[in-house]
Formats: C-alpha cells, sequence, structure tokens
C-alpha cells in the first residue's frame, strides 16, 4: 500500500496509513477491488475463496473494464483484517486475477445504485415522493397508477437515507447493486 495518493512521494493530499492498529478478531467492512480476465468460473472461484475463509459477502458488483477481456470486481465484506489480509493474498495467486486492492484504508470513491418502487396511490403521496426524489438527485424511471419507480445513485448512507424518508408511503420492491469503487488519484 502506498503512502501517497497515486505512489507520488511528492503528493501529500490525502494519505492512507501505512500500519494500522488491529485489535485481533475486531471486524469491519472492507472494500476489495479485483482485476480479472473475464472468463468463465472466475466469479465462482472468488466467491469461494472468500466463503472459505467463513465470510459472507455483503456486496457485489462485477463489470466490465474499458479494456476488453477484463472485468472489475468489487467486494464488500465484514471481516478480520488479519484473516481479510489472507483472502487479498490468495485472491492474487488465483491465475486468473490481475490485481487485487484492498480499499478500506485508501481513499477511494465508491457508489451504489438503487431502484425503489414507491407506493403513490394519492396526489399527495405523488408529489412528496417525487419532491424527495429530487432532493436526492433521483430520476423517476418508471410510473404506474399507484407507484413510482425511482433510481438513486450515491453512497450507502444517502440511499438508506432516502429509503427511510419514502418508506412511509409503502415500498412495494427494491433493488440495489452492489458497491462499485475506484481508487482515488492524485489531484
Amino acid at each position: 500500500m502506498s503512502d501517497t495518493v497515486g505512489g507520488k512521494n511528492e503528493l501529500s493530499a490525502i494519505k492512507a496509513p501505512l500500519l494500522r492498529e488491529v485489535k485481533k478478531g475486531e471486524t469491519r467492512r472492507h472494500i476489495i477491488s479485483v482485476l480479472v480476465r473475464n472468463e468463465l468460473g472466475v466469479l465462482a472461484r472468488v466467491a469461494t475463496l472468500i466463503a472459505g475463509k467463513g465470510y459472507n459477502i455483503e456486496g457485489l458488483s462485477v463489470g466490465e473494464t474499458h479494456e476488453k477481456g477484463l472485468s472489475l470486481m468489487t467486494i464488500e465484506v465484514i471481516g478480520d483484517d488479519i484473516v481479510i489480509e489472507q483472502v487479498v493474498k490468495q485472491l492474487r495467486k488465483l491465475i486468473d486475477t490481475i490485481k487485487v486492492r484492498d480499499l478500506t484504508d485508501s481513499p477511494h470513491v465508491e457508489r451504489e445504485l438503487a431502484l425503489i418502487k414507491v407506493y403513490t396511490a394519492t396526489p399527495r403521496a405523488r408529489d412528496e415522493v417525487l419532491r424527495l426524489t429530487e432532493i436526492f438527485r433521483g430520476k423517476i424511471v418508471d410510473v404506474s397508477p399507484d407507484t413510482y419507480t425511482v433510481e438513486i445513485t450515491g453512497d450507502e448512507d444517502k440511499i438508506n437515507a432516502f429509503v427511510e424518508l419514502v418508506r412511509p408511503f409503502g415500498i412495494k420492491e427494491m433493488a440495489r447493486t452492489g458497491k462499485v469503487a475506484l481508487e482515488r488519484e492524485g489531484v
């Protein structure tokens, strides 16, 4: 892990810790970025490796990158730092793995997408859900006589706050992606 953003020693805007104090058995949320070849079975091997260490994958997002044949996996897992470090080392040994980074202590940007179908049977409910959607910079992506489907992106706290505000209207259905994350570059 680099002690400065982008690995350039002259940058000092945001620093990741070189060493962190870890209490044995203490668990916390980790965001792991894995660049892999887009091949059959890679996702299964990665998931099996993490499950084999006794951890549940809390969130998972996989998609192609700008480079043909490569995909980026963003994995959210809650676990002990020492064991997660072993998982990262073992992920690096997988044949289709190109790059593995634990972004937990590095400056990074993470986002999530949610589609939320909210009951809006009354004019007051429609107005209020529309107003909340605008405040949270979301979009209404589908309308039915009794529901609005809202698309909202942002960090986990933003999405959770929106969900809590529309919950009184009634949530008919909701789907959330796992997080996508990229390490920040030096400015």
